[in-house]
């Protein structure tokens, strides 16, 4: 039986900031945005290279009623953490520094407008068509 997680709530404040940090500085692509019932809209976004997205939008339920900022350490799997960072940041992204905590582990954090946290995770010895 096959399960696959494809679509992670993430709880903002503001739904055109939020947006725009995620495409414009992340670089996720905008897969939907639309207002399918009065007071209700559903922003869909995905990750380069991700089988899995976010949604963020306004009269959602049990979704909009969470707080913003209150998802922690979503993963953000690179081939190349340092590159990764460096574009982050050349974007205007706060991207703390490479943290390496063995094992070929390496990680980078950062959050978005509303205190949803990101953690880049480099795992140099995995494989996979991730990559």
């Amino acid at each position: 039986m096959d399960m696959k997680l494809e679509l992670v709530p993430v709880p903002v404040a503001d739904v055109d900031r939020s947006k725009a940090f995620y495409t414009e500085q992340l670089g996720f692509a905008l897969d939907v945005d639309v207002q399918p019932a009065p007071g209700m809209r559903v922003v869909q976004l995905t990750p380069p290279g991700s089988a899995c997205s976010i949604v963020v939008g306004t009269g959602l339920g049990p979704i909009t009623e969470m707080p913003p900022g209150t998802v922690k350490a979503l993963h953000l799997v690179v081939a190349d953490i340092e590159r990764v960072r460096a574009e982050l940041v050349a974007r205007g992204v706060a991207v703390d520094e490479v943290v390496d905590v063995g094992g070929g582990v390496r990680y980078a954090y950062f959050g978005d407008p509303d205190g949803n946290t990101w953690t880049l995770q480099e795992m140099a010895w995995r494989t996979g068509d991730a990559f």
